[in-house]
């Protein structure tokens, strides 16, 4: 563990946390520079290359990669009290406000007003993911074999059905033996000769008690009388989702949004749309998308309990076995760093994985489309694939017409985050209010 930075005052420490909670909008690319704003270039507790070093290893960790980045920061300057702190408020003014809006969308979900906001967000979230195909491929894809791994990482998600843990290890097998084939560049690897050597008992301690850490929801899940299945469910799904979570929240959607709607029915299609919708428009990471999908299957099969009290229970649990492996991906992980940055091959799996991604995120990009666009979509077997075939006849001209006027303003004018979405519900009330006077 690092010393303390003990010249910075724990309370303006916590002053700052809380102020880059509150504008942490507009998903990982804005926090990470409001991050870098406050950290970098007005407080000055770290320099450039120290906070790229920093960056550089939370990107090659699963889960979200800014609440990370801010751990990290506050356990270099007061250690696990510091990391503790700025993680956890990082996420809680969006767990607050997303808990707040899941039960106001279970309760009024069928009034007009929220029907008509959410018909307007959500072509508008195809733009901002359409947006994030591009940022990702812009530093993702830097050779030819990184298109030729994203396209097949597409066609096996989007044809084959190929489950995104698969992916994820194919890619990095790939990339891995791309380098092996690969000429080595004289000097060796980047970084090699800075490598901190292991602490095993230290690393086997801090991982012992962040285990247990995560494993308490299950504890308490088995305590709840007339507990519901669907909660030990997500217990044991979104604790699997939290490790294969590379590249970020868009990369994953995919995945949680094929065994959510698909596998373990606990909200629709439509409905996976609006909780990115909502995840969008708050703070906090984007992958608090989780809680909405945690708080609705809860909600649904209450088993004994009332349906708000299940899905509050629904979203606490969903939200703590997602984030406490970030915790101990840091603290266990972070002494490492240089260890992990020095070595060939974890970097080059990390870079096939990365673009792997893209072509998933092309997935999930084609799979929101389609099910804006068109009111029926349904997946059809054509031999060994598994192909989403929409009904023309229910396409939904209004919604195309909203998704293409916000592709226009997010690429061509490089409208914000809230221009984008404000303009998107905008747009749905008034479409609504002329085809349903």
């Amino acid at each position: 563990m690092p010393e303390p930075h003990t010249h910075v005052p724990f309370g303006e420490a916590v002053r700052a946390w809380t102020r880059i909670a509150l504008q942490s909008f507009g998903g990982p690319a804005g926090q990470i520079a409001v991050i870098h704003r406050v950290v970098v270039d007005e407080k000055k507790w770290l320099d450039e290359p120290r906070f790229l070093h920093a960056l550089s290893y939370c990107m090659l960790l699963p889960g979200p990669e800014a609440q990370q980045l801010v751990t990290y920061t506050g356990w270099l300057l007061h250690g696990v009290r510091g990391g503790l702190t700025a993680g956890l408020l990082f996420v809680l003014p969006g767990f607050l406000t997303i808990l707040a809006l899941s039960v106001t969308y279970a309760l009024y979900q069928q009034t007009t007003l929220v029907t008509a906001l959410f018909f307007g967000l959500k072509p508008a979230v195809v733009a901002i993911v359409v947006e994030a195909i591009v940022r990702l491929g812009k530093r993702a894809l830097t050779r030819r074999s990184d298109y030729a791994i994203a396209a097949a990482a597409f066609l096996a998600i989007f044809t084959l059905a190929v489950p995104f843990p698969l992916i994820v290890v194919g890619a990095a097998l790939l990339g891995m033996l791309r380098e092996v084939l690969r000429p080595v560049a004289a000097g060796g690897a980047e970084g090699a000769a800075v490598i901190v050597r292991p602490r095993i008992g230290r690393l086997l301690r801090t991982t012992g008690i962040w285990l247990l850490v995560w494993s308490v929801p299950f504890l308490i899940i088995m305590l709840i009388p007339g507990r519901s299945p669907v909660l030990l469910q997500e217990a044991i799904f979104f604790s699997e989702a939290a490790l294969v979570t590379f590249g970020g929240a868009y990369a994953v959607l995919a995945y949680l949004a094929q065994q959510a709607v698909h596998v373990y029915h606990w909200l629709s299609p439509t409905e996976m749309l609006d909780g990115l919708g909502l995840a969008e428009t708050t703070p906090g990471p984007l992958i608090m998308v989780v809680q909405f999908v945690g708080f609705l299957g809860a909600y649904r099969s209450p088993g004994a309990l009332s349906p708000l009290l299940a899905g509050v229970i629904g979203s606490v649990v969903t939200v703590w076995v997602t984030f406490a492996p970030c915790f101990l991906f840091i603290f266990a992980g972070a002494p490492y760093v240089e260890w992990l940055r020095g070595r060939r091959q974890v970097q080059a799996a990390l870079r096939g994985i990365m673009a792997a991604v893209v072509g998933v995120v092309v997935n999930l990009a084609l799979w929101f489309a389609l099910h804006v666009a068109f009111g029926t979509v349904v997946r059809m077997p054509a031999g060994p694939l598994q192909l989403w075939v929409p009904d023309v006849s229910s396409v939904s001209w209004p919604a195309v017409g909203i998704a293409a006027v916000a592709l226009v303003a997010v690429l061509r004018f490089r409208a914000g985050l809230f221009v984008v979405l404000l303009g998107g519900a905008a747009l749905g009330l008034a479409a609504v209010r002329l085809t349903h006077p």
